[in-house]
């Protein structure tokens, strides 16, 4: 089975080395720009009612992976999968950005954890009340 996706757009920021790059949107303070490309641009229509925004993207630099890894290259071997790191079996990506603006086709947003170049895949609304905070059991 080939599964196969086309970028919507393309991030531009100021983050070029992934080594130096913050690791999570939470912890990142960087603006950026989502350049949406022109057969797209309609989809953003009511985006400017969010305050953040999910964007869905392409680990275009991730090189392989392992299934057992370690947080930021420190620390015990844990799986893949409660990692948020790059290296995955589908490079795929997932972080919440601060949607600061909408002009045209671009989109301004804060708190950027991709890299310069990083394929955009979709953008979905955050909608806190869709993600409510629950214990384990």
């Amino acid at each position: 089975m080939e599964i196969r996706y086309d970028p919507i757009g393309v991030m531009h920021c100021p983050l070029t080395d992934a080594e130096t790059a913050p690791r999570f949107y939470t912890e990142s303070n960087v603006a950026g720009v989502i350049e949406i490309f022109e057969p797209f641009v309609e989809g953003l229509n009511n985006i400017d009612e969010f305050d953040h925004i999910v964007v869905i993207f392409h680990f275009h630099r991730s090189d392989g992976y392992s299934l057992m890894q370690k947080r930021r290259g420190v620390g015990e071997l844990k799986g893949v999968f409660s990692l948020c790191s790059p290296n995955r079996p589908n490079a795929v990506g997932l972080s919440v950005l601060r949607l600061v603006r909408v002009e045209g086709g671009n989109l301004y947003v804060d708190n950027v954890d991709l890299l310069d170049g990083t394929p955009i895949l979709d953008i979905k609304p955050y909608k806190p009340q869709d993600y409510p905070r629950g214990t384990k059991d």
